[in-house]
């Protein structure tokens, strides 16, 4: 059926060109193997096509039937070929995008620009937390915080989110303000996990001094927007991303807490189904993202 199709191919192109010689130029063949090709094709279906002579082509009457869906079957190929190539080219279809809640905010400025630039694409943004079956909600592009679980899906870098202790003033007023290490074990924490049985290692430096604190939490959650909430209702102390809280810490509702304390920053991953071949959709929404990140993130 393979080589049948591929006749049909070549004897539309035949017909479309004029000449065996200008199909051979454009399918970058020899004359011979295109005349070949149409022999087997008449010979397959026990029939003539073309008429041929010294100065024309002419298809035979029944020819012209069979040529029509053959030049049907060759428009329909090249327009198969034209859609892949513009989805590889040009950012256009639906874009579906996973990301956590407290990163959401921020796809909606990053990918504006390119929106606006591309009328053809559109966006679906899928907000949640939890490492949710990516493939069955048909995800095309996901970000994610922090260490990754492993997965086929191919991860880049796109940013940084440096972190900070925070508190509530109320919660200072009622505990006091820690300045060494060694007076966090007695506070009350707020982590962001997904379970909460159990203490949890922090690895935290102040200046030279290092010390691995197991803190049971008062509360926890899998969403960073719930954990600043509860920061700023004054529960206890949390590890929050210093542009996440910009707004609190502005306000006064969250004070940043010891100077001098070292937390490596938060790193941001855009993870896509394959790393080679990506649509342009995805690659142009990553390129956007990294660029909205780098503006609004230290370096």
């Amino acid at each position: 059926m393979l080589d049948q199709l591929k006749r049909m191919a070549v004897l539309a192109t035949v017909v479309e060109q004029g000449s065996f010689v200008a199909a051979a130029r454009q399918l970058k063949t020899t004359t011979s193997a295109v005349s070949q090709q149409v022999r087997l094709l008449e010979r397959d279906m026990g029939v003539t096509l073309l008429h041929r002579s010294t100065r024309k082509l002419a298809l035979t009457p029944a020819g012209e039937r069979f040529h029509e869906g053959c030049a049907a079957m060759l428009a329909a190929a090249r327009g198969a070929q034209q859609g892949l190539l513009q989805l590889r080219d040009a950012p256009e279809g639906e874009l579906r995008i996973a990301a956590p809640v407290g990163f959401a905010r921020h796809v909606g400025p990053a990918l504006a620009p390119l929106l606006a630039a591309h009328p053809g694409l559109s966006l679906h943004l899928e907000v949640e937390d939890g490492f949710t079956d990516l493939i069955a909600k048909r995800i095309d592009l996901a970000i994610r915080f922090g260490r990754l679980p492993d997965s086929a899906w191919a991860a880049q870098r796109i940013g940084a989110q440096p972190i900070s202790l925070y508190a509530a003033p109320a919660y200072l007023a009622r505990r006091g303000v820690p300045a060494r290490l060694e007076e966090l074990e007695s506070h009350d924490w707020l982590l962001l996990r997904p379970g909460t049985d159990g203490p949890q290692q922090l690895d935290l430096q102040q200046q030279s001094v290092q010390r691995q604190l197991r803190v049971r939490p008062r509360a926890s959650s899998n969403n960073q927007l719930s954990l600043q909430q509860l920061c700023e209702s004054g529960q206890g102390l949390a590890l929050l991303g210093d542009e996440d809280v910009r707004e609190a810490r502005e306000a006064g509702r969250l004070l940043p807490l010891m100077p001098g304390l070292h937390l490596p920053p938060l790193p941001i991953y855009a993870l896509a189904p394959q790393r080679d071949a990506q649509p342009a959709k995805v690659r142009h929404a990553i390129q956007a993202l990294k660029e909205h990140l780098a503006a609004i993130l230290p370096p």
